[in-house]
């Protein structure tokens, strides 16, 4: 009895008693849990198989990345909805980013009007639920845009209908290879160029337009390459044939009024991250910087905005995995993204409800763990030295 009571009063072994405790407590549940799924499985009759995956589908998507027909697999309808979810959060996330990073320094502007509207944009975006910002966008789309045969025209190869957004597809050719080899020097030449700038930088002050430099470079010799192999990419335009259009590159009214509600709602989220960052950096910083004469725009993006981001980096990787898992109500507009099918119709279809939700369960988690890795590594890449 001494010796449990020697034991338990260590702080370390009592660390450790509690974590094991804990741990033990868990696997017994997960172990009840799986033996509960499994018995009343068999007194269904039935059991777990991930067979299903590998028949027909048999259902349409209307928007895909990859090919697809009614005849593909549930594994690739499954695949499909994947990248659609990935298509929504990508294009969303660079929405939400622009636009949150641009009202979250708008709503610490000067002029009265422009920080009113800001602040109004956000009280009423972050306000209202996601939900209805899809319906609304998506209603909007459908509603005020014209029919396919009226259809908005821009420059004759750009149109927009309530069907979608239409814009020309590029096709390439022999020799595009050539311009791939260029784009992929030219980003290696960009990397070890900014390290090179950020490492004179540091030791003596010098600054040099790297951003300008490298984007030169990442357009001319693709440019040039393109030139020279004999411009291998044609360009798609859609036509107007029957009652819509054939050709081109599609954006659905589905996909385009989900990424503009998820953009602008978890922008108004980004958009108070940012002030509250910006906030965070002591104003005697600012005042330094101003007395040595650099202007507002350098003020900002070489003093203000580098300190500020390690208030803003966490924060803002919640929110990109808020936009990612909110992809999810897709469903509600028709979008067929990774609920829709694989969580959706072939769930409807093969009956094996626990089989879907469990693997669209582990995707989720793994983009989510993939995206907070990310924004981990960048967090660590961009935090300030103290010398």
């Amino acid at each position: 009895m001494t010796f449990v009571n020697n034991l338990w009063r260590n702080e370390k072994s009592r660390e450790i008693i509690i974590q094991l405790f804990v741990l033990l407590s868990i696997g017994w549940f997960l172990s009840w849990l799986v033996a509960n799924v499994d018995a009343n499985f068999k007194a269904l009759g039935k059991d777990i198989s991930f067979e299903f995956l590998f028949i027909p589908a048999g259902y349409d998507i209307n928007q895909y990345l990859i090919d697809y027909n009614n005849r593909d697999s549930h594994l690739r309808a499954g695949i499909v909805g994947l990248l659609n979810t990935g298509l929504v959060a990508f294009f969303g996330i660079i929405l939400a980013t622009v636009l949150g990073i641009s009202v979250g320094i708008i709503r610490l502007s000067k002029n009265w009007l422009a920080s009113k509207i800001a602040y109004w944009y956000v009280e009423f975006t972050r306000n209202v639920p996601i939900l209805l910002q899809i319906l609304l966008w998506h209603g909007i789309i459908i509603n005020t845009l014209p029919h396919p045969k009226k259809a908005i025209n821009i420059a004759d190869v750009t149109f927009l209908s309530n069907r979608g957004f239409y814009i020309p597809k590029p096709l390439t050719e022999n020799g595009i290879e050539l311009v791939y080899l260029f784009f992929v020097i030219a980003i290696i030449f960009s990397i070890l160029f900014y390290k090179y700038c950020k490492k004179k930088q540091d030791l003596t002050g010098a600054q040099y337009p790297v951003f300008w430099i490298n984007l030169s470079v990442i357009i001319s010799l693709p440019l040039f390459a393109f030139f020279i192999s004999g411009m291998p990419v044609s360009l798609e335009i859609p036509a107007l044939k029957g009652f819509n259009f054939r050709g081109g590159m599609h954006m659905s009214p589905e996909l385009a009024a989900l990424t503009f509600a998820l953009g602008i709602y978890t922008a108004a989220f980004i958009a108070e991250i940012v002030r509250a960052g910006i906030l965070a950096v002591d104003k005697g910083q600012r005042e330094a910087a101003e007395s040595i004469g650099l202007k507002p725009s350098k003020v900002m993006n070489l003093v203000i905005l580098p300190q500020a981001r390690r208030v803003i980096i966490p924060p803002l990787t919640s929110q990109y995995l808020n936009l990612t898992k909110n992809s999810s109500l897709a469903i509600a507009i028709g979008y067929m993204d990774l609920v829709a099918t694989l969580g959706g119709i072939s769930l409807n279809q093969t009956g094996r409800e626990m089989e879907t939700m469990v693997i669209v369960m582990l995707i989720y988690l793994s983009v989510s763990l993939s995206i907070s890795a990310l924004m981990n590594w960048y967090n660590n890449k961009a935090k300030l030295v103290g010398r």
